[in-house]
């Protein structure tokens, strides 16, 4: 029952954060919608700082099992990314614009939380791809995987800065999507790019 109580406070935090983005949303605030006292919640969670940690370390993990599930069913590289394609617009449409960057001015740790996942997992998945590419013949063989991992990674993040992409002139799934077409299509092989170019429905000369 306990448990049922910590993720129902979390899962209401995550509504909140992701539609009107973190610094706006107070613990009163998450109180009154999920409609228990603000003494309940900090049974569970001395403060906002400790639950924006929690809820990063529970949709990091929720991602990353989507991560590997994608990557376990996808019966090649540009599948695999086509189908990290479809879970990122499906994320990044839910959250607000401003979300990342309160998280990185306001809440260092869990900020953290982030780029160590990034780092340590992401990096990790997307070398794994590469390397599957490259044995695939779609990924051209003379790629640094453990280089051109980071740098996706760095990719990344960097979309999500408001600085380089405001947000009343981009959507973070737009971005996202752009930057992980441009880093796919220079690292794919002649015949990475044509399938590529079939499941974007593109024509182009050869």
């Amino acid at each position: 029952m306990e448990l049922d109580v910590k993720t129902r406070i979390v899962n209401g935090a995550r509504e909140l954060f992701f539609k009107y983005s973190i610094k706006s949303i107070t613990m009163d605030d998450i109180a009154k919608h999920l409609a228990i006292s603000k003494k309940t919640i900090y049974l569970y969670f001395p403060d906002k700082n400790k639950l924006v940690e929690t809820l990063m370390e529970t949709t990091l993990k929720h991602n990353e099992t989507q991560f590997m599930k994608v990557n376990q069913e996808a019966e090649n590289v540009i599948v695999e990314v086509f189908g990290l394609m479809k879970h990122i617009d499906a994320m990044f449409s839910k959250i607000n614009a401003n979300l990342f960057y309160d998280l990185q001015k306001y809440h260092p740790g869990a900020w953290k939380i982030f780029r160590n996942f990034k780092e340590d997992c992401m990096a990790k998945m997307v070398e794994d791809s590469i390397k599957r590419g490259i044995e695939e013949g779609l990924v051209r063989s003379d790629v640094n995987a453990k280089i051109l991992s980071r740098l996706r990674i760095e990719e990344v993040e960097m979309g999500l800065n408001p600085a380089a992409f405001p947000p009343d002139q981009f959507t973070m799934t737009e971005v996202q999507v752009a930057l992980l077409d441009h880093f796919l299509l220079g690292i794919c092989t002649l015949k990475g790019h044509k399938l590529f170019n079939q499941y974007k429905q593109v024509t182009e000369d050869e």
